[in-house]
This record gives structure tokens, sequence and C-alpha cells, in this order.
């Protein structure tokens, strides 16, 4: 016997987690608790290779997970961005352009207070 799928139920307000590396930016929106909704990548949305690190690349991959989430009734989001990438201020304008409403934008990019000991010079 076939059972139902239950239905997602879209609340109206989320976060959006930006990662942006150095090769590649991830894209996750999350509710309010902080339950994967939608994910996308700039090598999810076709980019291959140095292309999937430009801000074009991230844009595109941001419009598309934000209609998708836009679509199934999400409102108004928070931004927490991540990393040194070059996708990160652009993917927040794709945001705002896919209709959803940016309500604050937050750095989490990990900073070392002198961590790690570097590695040991190269002699050559």
């Amino acid at each position: 016997m076939a059972r139902k799928k239950k239905e997602k139920t879209i609340p109206s307000s989320g976060k959006v987690f930006i990662t942006a590396t150095m090769n590649n930016t991830i894209i996750t929106i999350t509710d309010s608790d902080g339950n994967t909704l939608f994910t996308g990548s700039s090598g999810n949305a076709g980019f291959k290779g140095s292309r999937k690190s430009t801000p074009y690349a991230a844009t595109k991959a941001t419009e598309t997970v934000a209609q998708k989430a836009a679509s199934a009734g999400l409102r108004e989001v928070s931004v927490i961005v991540k990393g040194p990438g070059m996708g990160r201020i652009s993917s927040i304008k794709a945001l705002k352009t896919a209709g959803l409403n940016v309500v604050a934008i937050s750095d989490m990019t990990p900073m070392p207070h002198n961590g790690c000991r570097p590695k040991k010079k190269r002699r050559v």
C-alpha cells in the first residue's frame, strides 16, 4: 500500500547561510531552528572549474535557490555569511532580487586567535 508523502510546511521567516570559499559558494536556506529547507551551490548551478568562484556564479546559484524558497512561501530571511570568497556580496544582492526580504546580515567568518602552529619553512 502506497503511503501518502507528508508535505513540508515552509515558515514565512528563516535563515540563509552563505559559505563563500575560494573555489565555490554554497547557499543553505534553513528555518529558524536550523533545519535545512533548500540548498544550492555554484557548482550545482552548472559552473565548473575556476568559474565556480566568480561572483556571477554565486549570483546565479543564489537566485535559483531563493526563487525556490520564495515560491514555497518564505518571505523574510536573516543572512549569515562565512568565508573569504568573492561571492559574498553578490549573493546577498541576489537574495533581494529573487524577492526575499533581508532582515539582518551577520558575518561569521572563523578567525584564528593565533591558533595552529604554521608549517615548517620550506628548504630548497
